[in-house]
C-alpha cells in the first residue's frame, strides 16, 4: 500500500466529513464547492500555512511533529481511531518506505490461552489476529461460528466470510453494520501493520471479488473494536443478541482474545446454553462414530 496515497485520501475524506457549521466557520453567504472544509480552512483551525497543509494532504507527513499531527487531529475533529491511524501514517512515512513488504510469521495460540478459551463453558471464546483470520475458538465458539469454521479454507478468515459467503447475509442481521465494521478494523490493521503481505493480499483479493467491500475500503474509515454489542442469527438456535469484550494479549502481539456473553436471564442465554448442549451431544456422537467406525 503506497504511504503517500493513504495520506492523501485519508485526509481528504476526513476533510470532506466536517461542514462549515461543525467546524464554526462563518460561511457570509458564500457559495461552495466541496462537501466538506477547503484545504485553506483546515490549515487556518490546525494554525498552518495553507502551504504547508497542502503538502501534508499530498501525502508528505514525514516532517510533520506530533504537535502538527495533534493539530490538524483536532482540526478534522476526529475520534481516538482516527487519531491513531494517523499517527501510524505518519510513522510508516518516516519510514520512508525502508521496510520491505513482508511475509508475516504464521501466529500460534499458546496453549496456556486454549486452555483460558476452553475454561469458558458459558460465553463464546475466540482469538483473532489483525487479518481476521480466526486461530483459535472455545467449544461453545466453534458451535457458534459453525457457519465461518465450515469453510474449507485455512485459516478461516471473518472478512472473507462477510464478503463472499452467500450465508452471511442471514448470519448477521443487520448485515451493513457487520460489513462496515469488518472493512474498518482491517483498514486500522493496515495502518498500524502497512508491510503486512497477507493482510495486502487479502485486501486485494477482497476488493477484486466483492463491489461492498471495495466501496467501503475507499471511504477509509477506522474504528476501535473493544466493546459493545452485536446480532447474530444462527442456523440452529435462531437470534441471538450478545455483548463483546475485545482484549488485545499482551504477550502475543498482534493477537485479540474476543469473548461474547447474553444478558442473564435473557432469551439469548438460553439459546447459548441451548447451543453448547448441541454442540456437546454433537462431540459426543463424532467420537463414538470414531471409536466403532464398523
Amino acid at each position: 500500500m503506497d504511504n503517500r496515497t493513504e495520506v492523501r485520501e485519508f485526509l481528504v475524506t476526513r476533510r470532506a466529513k466536517i461542514t462549515p457549521d461543525q467546524a464554526g466557520v462563518p460561511l457570509y453567504g458564500q457559495r461552495r464547492r466541496v462537501p466538506g472544509l477547503r484545504r485553506e480552512e483546515v490549515a487556518q483551525l490546525a494554525g498552518l500555512s495553507t502551504d504547508y497543509y497542502t503538502r501534508l494532504e499530498k501525502g508528505n507527513l514525514r516532517s510533520a511533529s506530533d504537535s502538527v499531527l495533534d493539530a490538524i487531529s483536532r482540526a478534522l475533529q476526529l475520534d481516538e481511531a482516527e487519531r491513531a491511524h494517523l499517527f501510524d501514517l505518519a510513522r510508516a512515512a518516516r519510514a520512508g518506505g525502508r521496510e520491505p513488504r513482508r511475509r508475516a510469521q504464521p501466529q500460534q495460540v499458546r496453549p496456556s490461552v486454549q486452555h483460558v478459551l476452553d475454561a469458558m463453558t458459558t460465553a463464546v471464546g475466540f482469538v483473532r489476529n489483525g487479518r481476521l483470520d480466526v486461530l483459535a475458538v472455545n467449544p461453545l465458539g466453534r458451535a457458534f461460528y459453525a457457519p465461518v469454521l465450515d469453510t474449507p479454507a485455512r485459516p478461516a478468515n471473518l472478512a472473507r466470510y462477510c464478503f463472499l459467503d452467500p450465508s452471511a447475509e442471514d448470519f448477521y442481521p443487520n448485515w451493513e453494520e457487520a460489513a462496515d465494521t469488518t472493512v474498518a478494523i482491517l483498514r486500522t490493521e493496515a495502518g498500524r501493520d502497512p508491510h503486512n503481505r497477507a493482510l495486502t493480499d487479502l485486501v486485494g483479493e477482497l476488493a477484486t471479488r466483492s463491489d461492498a467491500f471495495r466501496t467501503r475500503w475507499a471511504a477509509h474509515d477506522v474504528r476501535h473494536h473493544h466493546t459493545g454489542a452485536k446480532r447474530f442469527r444462527h442456523p440452529v438456535v435462531g437470534d441471538l443478541s450478545v455483548g463483546f469484550n475485545a482484549m488485545e494479549l499482551p504477550a502475543d502481539p498482534g493477537l485479540t482474545l474476543t469473548v461474547y456473553t447474553a444478558e442473564p436471564g435473557s432469551p439469548s442465554e438460553e439459546k447459548l446454553t441451548l447451543l453448547a448442549s448441541w454442540a456437546a451431544a454433537a462431540d459426543d456422537a463424532r467420537s463414538t462414530a470414531a471409536a466403532d467406525p464398523a
